[in-house]
């Protein structure tokens, strides 16, 4: 069975002008239909990168791209979020955090009961990866996709990791709400991640206070 549209609006914002992510309908698919769209995902994944690195660069991360999703899909609970027009212009998507917290596995430090009662409730969902084909009139596609991927879960905190590394998203989920917790070491990866959460909901309203006085929150440029 097709997923519904959640939202849908002209394919046009003027006259003459093409189609951008705010005339998009939203829709919300099932693992097996972000499956079926792997290879146009991976599409989406390169243009939303930069197009000035090498081709054979390229093709290992689009490589590894669709390695990360297919891992992502199997994943219980999995959900994707996508904007289109007459074609793919925007996704995001994760997963629900597992109760038993392997989602913070290599946090810097002792991880904040707030965040510990929030996972271990399943009010934690982990948003992986939030992808927008670049427009110049399309500066929060990427937060309203999550808010809607994040909203048809009703969680109570969304949860990122991002390469410390990667400072444009950084600054584009501070200034979106979303609070820098820490340190995250991956075993198996030489990349260190900057955890970020983003408390929402009734739920997650009486742990804000918490949340932003927690004394073990540490920036580091």
């Amino acid at each position: 069975m097709n997923a519904q549209p959640e939202q849908q609006q002209p394919n046009t914002s003027r006259a003459g002008e093409p189609a951008t992510l705010n005339a998009a309908r939203l829709r919300r698919l099932n693992r097996w239909q972000a499956q079926g769209m792997g290879e146009e995902l991976a599409d989406l994944y390169t243009d939303s990168r930069e197009t000035s690195t090498p081709e054979a660069y390229r093709g290992r991360k689009r490589q590894g791209f669709l390695h990360r999703l297919t891992g992502d899909i199997r994943r219980p609970g999995f959900a994707m979020v996508i904007a289109e027009t007459d074609h793919l212009m925007g996704c995001a998507f994760g997963f629900p955090v597992a109760s038993d917290g392997f989602w913070w596995l290599g946090f810097d430090g002792a991880l904040p009961r707030s965040i510990e009662q929030l996972t271990e409730s399943g009010g934690a969902f982990a948003i992986t990866s939030t992808l927008v084909r670049p427009h110049p009139g399309d500066h929060d596609a990427a937060r309203r996709l999550q808010v809607r991927l994040l909203s048809g879960h009703q969680a109570s905190l969304g949860a990122a990791l991002v390469d410390q590394g990667d400072h444009p998203t950084l600054a584009a989920l501070r200034s979106w709400g979303w609070r820098d917790r820490g340190e995250v070491w991956r075993p198996a990866g030489r990349t260190t991640f900057r955890a970020l959460v983003l408390p929402r909901g009734e739920r997650a309203a009486a742990r804000r206070e918490g949340l932003a006085h927690d004394a073990w929150t540490r920036w580091r440029g």
